[in-house]
């Protein structure tokens, strides 16, 4: 998939609802053992870069720099469900301090200003760095329910609408 591909899939306003919004990610990755994983984690976007800051001894890092492959979903639980899904390669370096989008995006998950302040005291109290993970994404899609919809049913319903 070309890069303009995925800017038009992230231009979509359902798009740009889920990547804007109170859900977070699913991040899935291989752990060293070999297994998947997958776990809900707060997200922001620079540019077509998708970024998330973590603890640096999080199993995850270490993870990645064997094998930087990553899945994303960003979903809604509304009927019809909103289901924005990524594939791309994840590059982890140090940051010095925290980074200011990892405190931008706490933003989205809390619209109670002194829980957020309280958020914000408790991450700069606890951390002196961050590993920031930045996600170059290869593909995406977006799945609506009314425009778009799994290859699988389209399929299905082309089959029934031939019979």
């Amino acid at each position: 998939m070309t890069p303009e591909q995925i800017s038009e899939i992230l231009a979509k306003p359902y798009s740009q609802q889920l990547l804007n919004g109170t859900e977070p990610a699913r991040f899935a990755y291989n752990g060293l053992d070999g297994d998947p994983r997958a776990v809900p984690i707060g997200f922001w976007m620079e540019g077509d870069k998708l970024l998330i800051a973590t603890a640096p001894k999080a199993a995850k890092v270490a993870a990645l720099k064997q094998n930087p492959k990553v899945a994303l979903t960003i979903d809604t639980a509304a009927f019809p469900p909103k289901v924005l899904l990524l594939r791309g390669t994840a590059e982890v370096e140090l940051a010095d301090g925290i980074p200011e989008g990892y405190i931008i995006a706490g933003r989205k998950v809390m619209a109670d200003e002194e829980q957020y302040q309280g958020w914000v005291a408790g991450v700069k109290d606890l951390y002196t760095d961050m590993v920031l993970i930045t996600v170059t994404l290869t593909w995406a899609k977006l799945l609506d329910f009314e425009t778009t919809i799994p290859k699988a049913v389209e399929d299905l319903v082309r089959e029934k609408a031939g019979a």
